[in-house]
């Protein structure tokens, strides 16, 4: 499914929340399509989990309207949110259930018909690779399969959005790596947001990046436009014969040098500055050999690094 013709499946739009004199969300928008996966991202205390629970009809804002699928969160909640799958950071399992009874729980409290809920729980199950520990308690399971139990309760009424809250926190790498398999898996014909601090996971399975710092969005864009971001300019540079990194951190308006692997060194500029002529008469003159000098693709650390550090860094 192409995103950019779908149908919008979750608006909010200037959602603020307070407790007592505090801010701890203020006026953040959010817009997602089907078949979208959100990476949805900020430092601890950045309002990442007060957020989600407005969206997920846990919490009412302060100010701010929501809708899911066209429903409206705060007039029809109950319509709204039958739409919507949520798998917090804590999974909430009974670990005294099988998995076939906990999930068969979880669509009863979802209110799937009777007749659909069979069908519905063997289809969660197997979604999530979980027909052959069906009959297996869920407390003997290992934490990976316990993640897909929980993801599994998330979407056993086949929820238009669904919700994940750190859904590999804690796993190992083969379990990861299937847990992300199944992301993908889900954002094939519904809409996903998913919350983690494991970078790596966001560049590998979503579309696009909304980064909140104290309780406002900073970046909200997709993965090819994060890769283009610079909030300071920088520079890959490739010499042949390169000096000493504090010669080229000597050019006025070079704020920082460093390897950038391959042969090539990471030049970032100051804020404001473009010392780009000047380091090319520089390599001219001293015959470093320059054979490249392009702007660098900024990968989602940097960028996180760079919106979420800058006033601690004034």
């Amino acid at each position: 499914m192409n995103p950019s013709t779908a149908e919008i499946t979750v608006s909010a739009q200037g959602l603020s929340r307070r407790f007592g004199l505090h801010t701890v969300v203020d006026g953040v928008s959010l817009e997602l399509k089907r078949g979208e996966i959100l990476g949805f991202l900020g430092p601890n205390g950045a309002g990442k989990t007060t957020t989600m629970q407005m969206l997920t009809g846990n919490l009412a804002p302060s100010l701010g309207a929501i809708s899911i699928c066209g429903v409206d969160l705060i007039e029809r909640p109950t319509a709204a949110k039958a739409r919507i799958g949520y798998l917090p950071e804590t999974p909430p399992l009974y670990r005294e259930l099988t998995v076939h009874e906990y999930v068969d729980l979880a669509a009863r409290l979802h209110r799937v018909p009777k007749a659909a809920r069979r069908a519905a729980v063997n289809d969660a199950l197997a979604g999530c690779g979980l027909a052959d520990v069906a009959k297996k308690l869920i407390g003997t399971l290992s934490k990976g399969y316990q993640q897909r139990v929980g993801i599994a309760q998330a979407i056993v009424h086949r929820p238009d959005v669904v919700i994940l809250d750190e859904p590999t926190v804690g796993l190992d790498p083969n379990q990861i790596r299937e847990i992300r398999k199944l992301i993908r898996e889900l954002g094939r014909d519904r809409s996903v947001i998913l919350s983690t601090h494991i970078l790596p996971e966001v560049e590998s399975v979503c579309d696009r990046v909304q980064i909140l710092h104290h309780g406002a969005t900073v970046f909200n864009d997709s993965i090819a436009a994060l890769k283009q971001f610079q909030g300071g300019r920088v520079m890959l540079l490739g010499l042949k014969r390169p000096p000493a990194h504090a010669e080229i951190a000597s050019v006025h308006g070079v704020a920082r040098v460093e390897a950038a692997g391959d042969g090539l060194l990471r030049v970032a500029f100051a804020e404001g500055a473009d010392p780009t002529d000047e380091l090319v008469r520089r390599a001219v003159e001293k015959s470093w050999g320059l054979y490249q000098l392009t702007p660098a693709q900024a990968s989602l650390e940097d960028v996180f690094g760079r919106l979420t550090r800058k006033e601690e860094q004034a």
